[in-house]
């Protein structure tokens, strides 16, 4: 995904703009809610409250949808036994308890919990009488998907669906909770399609961090070399030492002198305006983790399966992944320890897709000996994707689900995120963990929302993997690491936009990092009871994560195998779940269950606290101009700052388009790194050895 901000020029600006609905579109609502309740009532049935987005009350109200366009909806059914359920769940993950560990059985779980197929029946009927079409019933029978035209739901549902402006995207949404006239009211707990949420991936890659004037020139993001080489492309010495850096305009004032730490390496067999300036392969991320005595030992992932989830499908990550695996002396992968599932048909409709190359070649990466099945969905959409995950689930596919995606909680009813943490409380009954990117916007509010965090991320029974910055030193063993979020500042515009020594320096502020916060919605789960805040808290554990110390990636870029600089907590979410699977080996080869309860149990040494970073040379800078000398402290350099005052600061030249920028490492919105538990990097980033280990003198108990 590409970042690009606006430029040097003098004339830019940038506003972000979220409108309230008017007064007319609100009138109109209320008095089409005012007749639809009054229907409802007159018809038994039931209201599924709660199930309004919260997108109509951030969003700006653009009207009506239109009447005749097709879409789908998904009704989730209500499990049976639901107070058993959740009593057990508790018990599961409770070590008084004479029911810890003893997972159930897929089997066991369907019959005890599942909706029966007299449950789906009637909800099918219901759907039929009002004119849609039922296209599916979902895994377990805990959904059941039917199309219909805008003006049939509305009907159906007793619901007025508007568009809606959330930024620079268009969504709809319905205006009002839906209600289910008979019988099948009582069985359905959440209605998904009414409005149109499909979960984001949040991979990074840096190219062009800003368009000038509107003619950034492309740029080349991908190396081309001797792939079968086993070389590393990239750098991984990011940070060059202190440098001087002195500019002018054109031989012109104003000057501008910059000293302080470089950022940026050149490239082997690559040259300046194509390649990133630096970046990871697998064997420097063993050494700086403490992963290769864990290795020696014998463990590396096998008799575990790691479920990828990822959407669309891309027709050469197999092939991209074994050239990754050749460059990195990695076991290729083959029909005995890789496979692809289409979930619920096959659609390679996505084109290359370098998401599904990341989780895919960095999974293997961590756990070369673990299975992996790439699951795919040819959608996108929360609902698809959640059956997806219910199909892993209650199939029985893994011990471990990666999922890189996530959408905003905010804009989400409270009958759709209750639906979510059902899903993942399927899973962690099974003994399965289901791990989950915390996304790469910080605390989102750089979208120009209130600040929110990132679903599944921040399910109770999930766990959130945020991210962080790596420095390596010159034997690959860890420098320093800091929770992942960086700030831009442009200091001279690049030869295209005339090359000049912009006076002042542009703070152009938060350019990503680690999701994280306080959920706005689900209770404190127990296993957080010592970390600060009245709700579940985001995320429980990070790993490398910013693209600026990012590593290296294979893919078909249309012209042959190349290699580019990839990060975001994508990366970090499937490292873990690999590492999870790792540790599920140790365990005695059964399932631990979901990771985030026994990460707040683990002992000191097996994650790696991160703290703060600063460094003593972060650039200043000294600007002559007509008037003078103007002098600009590192902390000037570096803002927005938003109450960080412990940073790390480096001069690097774009190679992408020449620019010059100061950027910064530490800095992520509202949120901030501290000493134990912190919203950018949960308890902090596993120790590789010490952490698995730590599972080998307590075996699950497997039933």
């Amino acid at each position: 995904m590409k970042n690009r901000k606006a430029g040097l020029s003098p004339a830019f600006s940038r506003s972000w703009i979220v409108p309230l609905c008017t007064a007319v579109m609100l009138f109109l609502a209320f008095g089409f809610l005012l007749a639809g309740g009054a229907a409802a009532q007159s018809t038994a049935g039931r209201t599924i409250t709660g199930n309004t987005p919260g997108m109509v009350s951030i969003a700006k109200n653009m009207g009506p949808e239109a009447s005749s366009k097709t879409i789908a909806v998904t009704l989730w059914l209500q499990p049976h036994n639901r107070a058993t359920l959740d009593t057990l769940a508790e018990q599961l993950y409770d070590k008084t308890s004479p029911n810890y560990h003893k997972w159930l059985k897929p089997a066991e779980l369907k019959a005890q919990f599942a909706p029966t197929a007299e449950d789906v029946s009637t909800v099918k009927q219901f759907l039929t009488e009002h004119n849609l079409k039922v296209q599916r019933v979902g895994p377990a029978n805990l959904s059941v998907t039917a199309e219909g035209t805008v003006a049939e739901v509305e009907k159906a549902f007793a619901v007025k669906i508007n568009k809606f402006q959330l930024g620079t995207e268009m969504h709809r949404a319905n205006l009002n909770d839906p209600f289910i006239e008979g019988p099948a009211g009582n069985l359905v707990s959440a209605v998904y399609g009414m409005d149109d949420p499909s979960f984001k991936q949040p991979l990074k890659r840096n190219t062009d961090v800003h368009q000038f004037a509107g003619k950034a020139p492309a740029a080349n993001t991908m190396a081309h070399a001797n792939t079968a080489s086993g070389a590393a492309l990239f750098s991984p010495q990011c940070f060059t030492g202190v440098e001087t850096q002195t500019f002018t305009t054109s031989g012109a004032l104003p000057f501008g002198t910059y000293t302080g730490n470089g950022y940026g390496q050149p490239v082997t067999g690559g040259g300046p305006g194509t390649l990133a300036p630096c970046g990871y392969v697998p064997s420097e991320i063993y050494t700086a983790y403490n992963l290769n005595g864990l290795y020696g030992e014998g463990f590396h992932g096998e008799g575990q399966t790691i479920v990828i989830l990822d959407f669309f499908g891309s027709p050469y990550v197999l092939q991209d992944a074994n050239v990754f695996n050749a460059m990195n002396n990695l076991p290729p992968l083959t029909p005995a320890n890789f496979s692809t599932v289409f979930f619920p048909f096959n659609c390679e409709c996505g084109g290359i897709d370098i998401e599904e190359n990341l989780d895919v070649e960095w999974a293997h990466a961590i756990a070369p000996g673990a299975n992996i099945v790439l699951l795919i969905n040819p959608t996108g959409t929360l609902a698809d994707v959640d059956n997806d995950i219910v199909f892993a689930v209650t199939e029985g596919l893994g011990n471990v689900i990666s999922g890189s995606f996530g959408f905003l909680e905010s804009e989400l009813s409270p009958t759709v995120l209750n639906a979510e943490n059902l899903i993942a409380e399927f899973a962690a009954v099974l003994g399965v963990s289901t791990n989950y990117s915390s996304g790469d916007t910080g605390d989102f509010t750089p979208l120009g929302i209130p600040a929110t965090v990132q679903m599944p991320a921040d399910l109770p029974f999930a766990t959130g993997v945020g991210g962080v910055s790596l420095a390596l030193n010159s034997d690959s063993t860890m420098a320093w690491q800091a929770g992942w979020g960086n700030n831009i500042t442009g200091i001279v515009a690049p030869p295209f936009d005339g090359g000049f020594v912009s006076d002042p320096p542009l703070n152009f502020g938060f350019n990503g990092g680690s999701g994280g916060g306080q959920s706005g919605f689900f209770a404190k789960p127990k296993f957080q009871a010592k970390v600060p805040g009245g709700k579940r808290q985001v995320p429980d554990i990070a790993w490398l994560a910013d693209p600026f110390t990012g590593v290296e990636v294979v893919a078909f870029d249309g012209f042959g195998e190349a290699v580019g600089i990839v990060g975001g907590t994508s990366l970090s979410t499937p490292m873990f779940s690999a590492l999870w699977a790792i540790a599920n080996q140790e365990a005695g080869g059964g399932p631990l269950g979901q990771a985030a309860p026994i990460l707040y149990e683990m002992p000191a040494g097996t994650i790696t606290d991160v703290i703060p970073v600063g460094s003593p040379t972060n650039p200043t800078g000294i600007i002559q101009d007509s008037t003078g000398f103007h002098h600009f402290t590192a902390a000037q350099l570096a803002a927005p700052l938003d109450g960080t005052t412990k940073f790390y600061s480096a001069i690097y030249n774009n190679p992408f388009d020449f620019e010059w920028d100061i950027i910064t490492f530490g800095t992520d919105t509202s949120l901030r790194t501290h000493p134990g538990w912190d919203n950018v990097t949960g308890l902090g980033t596993p120790n590789g050895q010490a952490f698995a280990d730590f599972f080998a003198a307590a075996p699950a108990t497997k039933k």
